[in-house]
């Protein structure tokens, strides 16, 4: 049983993933069950996705270290990992995870404050006199 190892970004979160065949489809996240660290319904759906559209659910067991950004950031750097090693074991698996748009980095990071204004577009208010 081999182990393939990839890693998954977005905004400032990163993924590293560590994909195992021949498992009963457990995801370890940070040492805790994905339905533990990600409660919602929506980022547990986000997690699985990968495997239900090449299904291949419960064949493979997923161990994630993820760490910073947001809870939907770090899912989408798990979700784009897993992707990628999908594809990686069977590249069959490329043409049902790219229409979906699995298989792309999203590249929005938030935008720096620059000085002499509010927030990074904001200004502070004007007055004419």
């Amino acid at each position: 049983m081999a182990t393939i190892h990839k890693t998954g970004r977005r905004k400032t979160s990163v993924a590293r993933i560590y994909l195992t065949e021949g498992g009963s489809g457990n995801i370890i996240v940070n040492k805790k069950d994905y339905k533990e660290y990600f409660p919602t319904s929506l980022l547990q759906y986000k997690m699985e996705q990968a495997f239900k559209l090449t299904d291949l659910e419960n064949q493979y067991d997923v161990k994630v270290n993820v760490y910073g950004g947001g809870t939907t950031g770090q899912v989408e750097a798990i979700r784009l990992a897993i992707s990628k090693a999908l594809v990686s074991l069977n590249q069959e698996n490329h043409a049902a995870l790219k229409p979906v748009g699995l298989l792309s980095r999203d590249p929005r990071k938030v935008e720096r404050k620059k000085y002499g204004q509010k927030k990074a577009r904001k200004k502070f208010q004007f007055s004419k006199r």
